[in-house]
């Protein structure tokens, strides 16, 4: 398994992408947040993430069945977006889509649509994306739709790695850190369900850990075949 190329990366020409960072510099349409920041986009625009990653987040308002349940708010984790690609937020009640900078020093451009006219190759390549974007979701999709906990966790991380992953000496790392409780949120899960059913998948060698707990999947050609021995809960 190697690491997917982002169409807008593996496309866009150098002098293109500067003159767009030039252009969002010079019409104060760029932004730098920390780690964790809440973006404020809104519908109706266009972001482009120029550097780091941006966390999007679906929430829902939830209500109560019974007397012993509160109302309040549920969030899931729903991928991220890396640098050079665009994203859009969508609103439709009762779910809202929300994007938070992943890493400190996330850069953030944001333009009208109609602002492409300005570069018409660049429009075509963000449309590209976005149907990429939108191939990799039923991808993730039909992932959450195993019955067993640990085939969705397993298929998430090999999603994950697979679009965003860099190599190392043993395999292939996420270069962005996860909790369990983001993971749990992605799959359904709760985050004790999450951090036991990982180790079980490092003990099998089908994961490891490097640096800050990045997640790593090894060198294993037959990876997306490999049924995990283990009980789901």
């Amino acid at each position: 398994m190697q690491p997917s190329p982002s169409p807008s990366e593996a496309s866009r020409p150098f002098l293109t992408w500067q003159r767009i960072i030039d252009w969002a510099q010079s019409h104060y349409r760029d932004r730098i947040f920390n780690k964790d920041e809440r973006v404020p986009a809104r519908s109706g625009l266009l972001y482009l993430v120029q550097k780091g990653s941006i966390r999007l987040v679906g929430t829902a308002q939830v209500n109560a069945t019974s007397q012993d349940q509160e109302t309040g708010v549920e969030d899931a984790f729903l991928g991220f977006v890396g640098a050079g690609s665009p994203f859009e937020i969508v609103a439709q009640s009762p779910f809202n889509l929300q994007a938070y900078a992943h890493v400190d020093q996330t850069t953030v451009i944001w333009m009208y649509w109609h602002d492409l006219d300005n570069w018409p190759h660049f429009r075509r390549e963000v449309l590209d994306a976005f149907r990429y974007q939108h191939q990799r979701k039923l991808l993730w999709l039909s992932t959450l739709g195993q019955r067993r906990t640990i085939d969705r966790l397993l298929g998430l991380i090999t999603l994950l790695i697979d679009e965003y992953g860099e190599s190392t000496e043993q395999g292939y790392r996420l270069p962005y850190p996860l909790t369990h409780a983001q993971i749990g949120s992605a799959i359904g899960s709760t985050r004790v369900t999450v951090t036991r059913l990982m180790g079980k998948l490092k003990q099998q060698g089908l994961i490891y850990l490097e640096d800050d707990n990045l997640i790593c999947l090894p060198y294993r050609s037959e990876l997306h075949s490999t049924k995990v021995m283990v009980e789901d809960e």
